[in-house]
């Protein structure tokens, strides 16, 4: 996982937030945080959650997962478990820890089934060779 990257995010986040032409103060209101807190955060000095990310997101009308590549919570990739990715991070359920544990065994999946694409009992044939003996 990338590490956070607060400084550009919080340079994002801030024009974002100029482009949609709101005031720090609105921003702040709308998404629901506190105005000291989102200049912190615009300021680099603060990590945001990825829930407080998703506020700010819905807010500045823009995806969640733009946020989450930008905090370095997300490697930018193309579809590759995007969606599932940030809704484990957006889970209001659960710890920082676990989400970061939920995503590692993930990724481990992924490429588990990468490594093994094309050979013997790669992934997916192992559930086609399961339905002809059982069938």
């Amino acid at each position: 996982m990338a590490s956070l990257k607060v400084g550009s995010l919080g340079e994002y986040i801030r024009e974002q937030r100029r482009n949609a032409q709101y005031s720090l103060r609105q921003l702040a209101e709308v998404a629901g945080v506190s105005n000291p807190y989102l200049s912190q955060i615009e300021r680099g000095l603060r990590k945001p959650s990825a829930e407080i990310l998703q506020q700010i997101a819905k807010a500045l009308r823009i995806s969640a997962e733009t946020l989450y590549v930008q905090a370095g919570m997300l490697e930018e990739r193309q579809g590759e478990g995007l969606e599932l990715r940030a809704a484990i991070l957006a889970d209001p359920l659960i710890s920082e820890r676990q989400k970061q544990a939920l995503l590692a065994v993930y990724d481990a999946f992924l490429k588990e089934n990468q490594e093994s694409v094309g050979e013997p009992g790669g992934a997916g044939e192992g559930q086609a060779d399961r339905r002809t003996v059982e069938g």
